[in-house]
């Protein structure tokens, strides 16, 4: 699918009726909650129904299941993701009719029109980022418009339409669509090999978030994390361009440089030099070091840093990022989105503190390697990182968009487990929650990993043991 181009964005006002064809993604139904908010008329469709179907209906959308070229109706605009296929009757309809057709991040752009839109890019860490700035700069009074790819666990919410002129947002590298935003600031928070599938190599990634830091409005604002390299020299790149640049983490030198990381549980306490201390509500180093990126957008926007701060203290997670699940039999369930082997050992890393200051007990990982792609191209750096847990439980690749490849399962990762941890590979679905029950033990901490449908067994896993 050919993207619109850049230079073709309208603000959201003239895109007239937008239908939206697969509504119910958390990116699209975010984006069709804003336009709703704005009195955009909208309507759309999904494969299956949902409660995101039924919040949109509720806002006044016209939702349909499942899709027909008359769902379309009298729509101007049609609204499409990556992952529509070009056989879909809706949109082979629009484009009959000469519809407008745009990509998600083309329409989320249109709502950016007019905005200080601040975007947050990286390869990891951005929805939580995007999520605690989000809750940041409602406790600083600015009460901005967001879109997140995720859903803060307070509201439930991963979009809605603010009051201020400030328009945070995820902007999304994996198919390239966040060349689409034109930021008054952005954040990178780090740059690694990832989505080869569409890019083919590192290199190719390295250009295109060079080719983001060249969007940023001119005298705007780039935030980076000064200890990932790349992202630094994102940084020099925009002082060329005349960008004001702010880095932020525990290198030396960094403007904003966090020190004394000490975990509190599900929680941390640390400093932000020059700022003061943080204490926050979600567990890792790396959250430490989002908060400090929040900070930095902050200060660009002009906003009170003691309110930020107690924003920062308040800000209660975001689904799906070492999200608690609940406790059944002395064991702890808890679910996370990490499906690189960096992110893998980020939240690892957290939960062994976590375990550690609670007075011990196992980890459990549950790890559903995401796309055959990722799982041939990281499957060593996977079995490494599940090196963390004491038990790896690893399921088979959860295919999404691609089809399977010869000889590439989740048998790949689990064979690279080093020794020292027992590593289980369970190729059957429905066997996974007995599997975990036999292994878990009172203490214990199980977490599911994974950007698939692995979600779904948090829920199993807890009722399966609470009946053991």
């Amino acid at each position: 699918m050919s993207l619109i181009s850049p230079g073709e964005i309208l603000p959201a006002d003239e895109l007239g009726r937008v239908h939206f064809i697969a509504i119910g993604g958390a990116g699209m139904s975010g984006i069709a909650r804003v336009m709703l908010k704005r009195g955009i008329a909208v309507s759309g469709s999904d494969a299956k129904d949902s409660d995101l179907l039924a919040q949109l209906t509720g806002l006044g959308a016209d939702v349909f299941v499942g899709h027909d070229a008359a769902h379309v109706g009298d729509a101007d605009t049609v609204v499409v993701s990556t992952a529509i296929r070009d056989t879909n009757p809706e949109l082979v309809a629009a484009r009959e009719r000469g519809l407008r057709v745009l990509h998600r991040s083309a329409a989320l752009a249109a709502l950016m029109v007019g905005r200080r839109a601040v975007a947050v890019a990286g390869t990891h860490g951005k929805t939580t980022t995007t999520s605690m700035l989000t809750v940041a700069l409602q406790h600083a009074g600015a009460d901005p418009s967001y879109c997140i790819g995720g859903q803060l666990v307070t509201t439930g919410l991963g979009a809605d339409e603010g009051t201020g002129d400030v328009f945070v947002a995820e902007a999304d590298e994996s198919d390239g669509s966040f060349l689409m935003y034109t930021p008054h600031i952005a954040v990178v928070t780090n740059v690694e090999a990832d989505h080869l599938d569409n890019y083919g190599g590192f290199e190719k990634v390295k250009e295109n978030f060079a080719r983001f830091v060249e969007r940023i409005e001119p005298g705007g604002t780039l935030v980076v994390g000064a200890d990932d390299p790349v992202a630094m020299e994102l940084g020099e790149q925009g002082r060329a361009r005349g960008l004001t640049v702010r880095t932020y983490g525990e290198a030396e030198g960094a403007d904003l440089r966090v020190t004394g990381f000490t975990p509190r549980g599900l929680g941390s306490a640390f400093e932000i030099e020059g700022v003061g201390a943080v204490a926050l509500r979600v567990p890792g180093r790396h959250n430490a070091l989002n908060s400090a990126a929040v900070v930095a957008v902050a200060q660009a926007l002009g906003c009170d840093l003691a309110a930020v701060r107690e924003g920062l203290t308040a800000f209660g997670g975001a689904m799906r990022r070492l999200e608690p699940k609940g406790s059944a039999n002395g064991v702890e369930v808890f679910d996370s989105y990490a499906h690189h082997p960096t992110e893998l050992t980020a939240d690892l890393s957290a939960t062994r503190d976590y375990v550690e200051q609670k007075g011990g007990g196992r980890i459990v990982a549950v790890f559903q390697p995401h796309l055959y792609s990722r799982t041939r191209f990281f499957a060593a750096e996977f079995g490494e990182a599940l090196g963390l847990a004491e038990v790896a439980v690893v399921l088979d690749v959860y295919g999404a968009r691609e089809d399977p490849e010869p000889g590439v399962t989740g048998k790949l990762v689990s064979d690279a487990v080093p020794a020292r941890t027992e590593a289980v590979y369970a190729p059957v679905w429905d066997d996974v929650p007995a599997t975990i029950t036999a292994l878990a033990r009172p203490g214990d901490v199980v977490i599911t990993l994974g950007a698939g449908d692995v979600t779904r067994l948090g829920p199993m896993i807890l009722e399966r043991i609470a009946a053991s």
